[in-house]
């Protein structure tokens, strides 16, 4: 489950933030189980800095006297040194740990300490909670999302069809390139990925009055990857009662948590885009496939499901790399014709279409062109594809769409 991989690319603005600028909490926030720690660890061995690095993952939770401990020690290092990093990881299991990283940062920002601090936490919404209780205007944030195609098969030499099925989750392909056994590829997918998030950082940290209703949710949009699901139809196939306001919060909170994205539709209105029904993309097919106990050979030889998992594939790289940037994403759909995502950047609009390798042709969709006039109508994968799938995957999507 080992990998020597560096993934560096996220990071690589770290040592910029820490030498330009105010001195302020750099926050690596993104998913569990995307390889933070390890990174920054990987990171740490390439710059020249001293650095002080202490983990909050301990049999018992410390208290903030844990985080004045180790704040002392690197304060004391950068007054050796001259300037001095400290890296905090799980930062989010010590109770009332913001309050007590504001204080410590007041005090180093009023004496002119050169200390950088770097926070890390494996439970994305007990991080967001922190930084808006006590931390406001005291931070950035480094998104570390999802592993992208191309980083993928640089760590474990796997094909795109890998990645479409098996997702990017590095610790989950690690297990399953050394071990090829789908079934302990799921359970650990589901132990140690969904479970964590759904049954810990959401149940515990939020007030869910129906968490099983939470958990069909989950299951329904897994059986649903890249569909647009209405929520009176998402509470038409729920077993437990509920109501559309429900599963709407509902929503935002598994999207809160880094699993799904709902995309809505492209109006040019943000009043109407907010009141369509959502078009569900997980951000990483591990979810999916995991969730729905699928092999490999199955999803692969059901031509309407592999490409469903690819359009969520496609959905999941652009938002993984682009929604970071100020881009907006949406689907558009109107009497017959549909667009699967649409680029909003500024005042540039860009329709694209996802094909799986069956499908062939060219579509105009006159509908969408002459009601808002897109700068650019992009077809990627299948026959006559202006990008194909390969290349879309492996390549940064901003210089593809020249964005």
């Amino acid at each position: 489950m080992t990998y020597t991989y560096k993934r560096l690319s996220p990071l690589n603005c770290l040592m910029d933030h820490f030498s330009h600028g105010p001195n302020l909490i750099q926050i690596i926030s993104g998913p569990r189980q995307v390889g933070k720690t390890t990174a920054i660890h990987h990171y740490m061995e390439e710059v020249h800095w001293p650095y002080l690095y202490e983990t909050a993952d301990l049999l018992a939770p410390p208290s903030t006297q844990w985080i004045e401990q180790h704040w002392i020690k690197a304060r004391e290092l950068a007054k050796t040194k001259g300037n001095a990093i400290l890296i905090l990881d799980e930062i989010q299991k010590i109770n009332r740990w913001s309050e007590a990283v504001k204080r410590f940062h007041d005090e180093d920002v009023k004496t002119g300490c050169n200390l950088r601090v770097v926070l890390l936490g494996s439970s994305a919404l007990l991080m967001q909670k922190g930084l808006t209780e006590s931390l406001a205007g005291r931070f950035e944030i480094i998104p570390f999302t999802h592993w992208t195609f191309s980083e993928a098969s640089q760590a474990f030499s796997i094909t795109l069809d890998d990645y479409i099925f098996f997702g990017g989750y590095p610790g989950a392909l690690g297990l399953y390139c050394e071990s090829k056994d789908e079934n302990r590829w799921q359970h650990f997918v589901h132990n140690a990925l969904i479970e964590p998030v759904i049954g810990k950082d959401i149940l515990l940290l939020q007030t869910i009055e129906k968490p099983a209703l939470l958990r069909q949710i989950f299951r329904l949009a897994a059986a649903h990857p890249a569909e647009i699901l209405s929520l009176n139809k998402m509470l038409g196939q729920l077993d437990d009662t509920g109501n559309t306001t429900t599963i709407a919060s509902y929503l935002q909170t598994l999207s809160a948590a880094g699993l799904i994205a709902s995309i809505q539709k492209y109006s040019g209105s943000k009043i109407r885009q907010r009141t369509s029904s959502p078009k569900l993309i997980f951000l990483n097919n591990a979810l999916i496939n995991a969730t729905m106990l699928l092999k490999f050979s199955d999803a692969y030889n059901d031509s309407a499901y592999w490409g469903r998992l690819i359009e969520n594939a496609a959905g999941a790289h652009l938002i993984n790399t682009l929604c970071q940037n100020g881009i907006s994403i949406y689907y558009w759909r109107e009497r017959n014709e549909e667009i699967d995502f649409i680029i909003e950047k500024g005042r540039t609009i860009i329709g694209i279409e996802i094909k799986s390798g069956c499908q062939k042709g060219k579509h105009r969709l006159p509908i969408f062109q002459k009601r808002f006039s897109p700068d650019k109508m992009i077809i990627i994968g299948g026959d006559n594809a202006d990008i194909d799938l390969q290349t879309f995957f492996s390549q940064s999507p901003r210089a593809l769409l020249g964005l």
